[in-house]
C-alpha cells in the first residue's frame, strides 16, 4: 500500500530521512503557454531523488492535482511512497537508555487536529526530542497531511503508537523518566516552577478535552501555562511547542539537571 506526499519539504525530508521507501517522484513540468515551474529547489528534489535510485517523472500540474487531491498545495513534486515506518515502545525505552539524562518524551493524548500534530511535530523535532509516543486509537495517524503539516520534520522523529498510554507511562517511570501532563487546573503546576532537567516526559492532551484523567493520575505532576487575555486556552501545537522549549532552556542553563526517578 503505498500513499503520495506532498508539498517540497515532505518530499525532500522523506528522500533525505531515507526510512521509508519512495517509489518515484513526479515534478510538475510546463504548461502550455506558461513558463516551468521547475526552480531551484525542485532541481534540488530531483537530485535527491536520482542519488537515491528514485525514479523523477515530469507530469502535468494538473496530474499533481488528481493524485493528491490538495491544490496548489502540492507546490509541483509529490511522491509515491510507502507507509510511514513507526517504532515500538521498546525501541523509545532503548532510545531512553541511550540519551540518559537528556531523554525527552513527547506524549501525545489522542490529538485529532492533523495541522495541529504536524505543528507539534516539527517544534519536537527541532527541540531534539527523543521519541513521540501517541495511542494507536482516537489518535491522528502520520498522514500525507500531518507529514505536510510538519515540514516534513515527522520524517526525522522516532513515532512510536500504544494501545496503552497509560501503561506506556508507568513504563517510561520504570525507566527512570519523570512524566508530566500539560493540562490547566487549579491545582496545577506553573510550568516554569517545575524542574524539567533530567530524563522527562511531556503528556500534551486534545484540543478539546485535554489529558484524560486516567493519564494525568499517572503521571507525576500536571503543568498549566498562565492566560492573561480573555481566551482560555492555547491550541495544543502552541502550548506543547511553549513548554518543550521551556525544557530545553532549563537543560542548556548549565543545571546539573534532576536526576531520573530511580537514582
Amino acid at each position: 500500500m503505498t500513499e503520495w506526499l506532498y508539498g517540497r519539504h515532505s518530499v525532500e525530508e522523506a528522500l533525505r530521512a531515507g526510512r521509508r521507501r519512495i517509489y518515484r517522484v513526479l515534478v510538475a513540468g510546463a504548461e502550455e503557454g506558461k513558463g516551468s515551474p521547475t526552480g531551484e529547489r525542485l532541481r534540488g528534489i530531483e537530485a535527491l531523488a536520482r542519488q537515491a535510485g528514485v525514479p523523477v517523472e515530469v507530469v502535468p500540474v494538473s496530474r499533481l492535482d488528481a493524485l493528491t487531491r490538495v491544490g496548489h498545495h502540492h507546490q509541483g513534486v509529490a511522491a509515491e511512497a510507502g507507509p510511514f515506518i513507526y517504532t515500538s515502545l521498546t525501541g523509545v525505552l532503548d532510545l531512553c537508555r541511550l540519551h540518559g539524562s537528556r531523554t525527552l518524551i513527547l506524549l501525545l493524548d489522542s490529538l485529532q487536529d492533523p495541522q495541529n500534530f504536524g505543528t507539534l511535530l516539527r517544534t519536537a523535532e527541532a527541540a531534539g526530542v527523543t521519541a513521540v509516543v501517541m495511542p494507536e486509537r482516537r489518535q491522528v495517524e502520520i498522514t500525507p497531511a500531518v507529514v505536510n503539516a510538519s515540514a516534513g520534520a515527522v520524517e526525522h522523529l522516532q513515532v512510536c503508537r500504544t494501545n496503552n498510554l497509560v501503561r506506556a507511562i508507568e513504563r517510561l517511570q520504570e525507566a527512570g523518566l519523570w512524566v508530566y501532563a500539560l493540562h490547566a487546573g487549579p491545582d496545577a503546576t506553573l510550568y516554569t516552577d517545575a524542574d524539567l532537567t533530567g530524563p522527562l516526559g511531556l503528556v500534551v492532551g486534545s484540543e478539546g478535552k485535554g489529558v484524560g484523567r486516567l493519564v494525568r493520575e499517572r503521571c507525576d505532576d500536571v503543568l498549566r501555562i498562565p492566560m492573561f487575555g480573555r481566551v482560555e486556552s492555547l491550541n495544543a501545537a502552541v502550548a506543547g511547542s511553549i513548554v518543550i522549549y521551556e525544557a530545553v532552556r532549563q537543560r542548556n542553563a548549565g543545571a546539573p539537571g534532576r536526576p531520573d526517578r530511580k537514582a
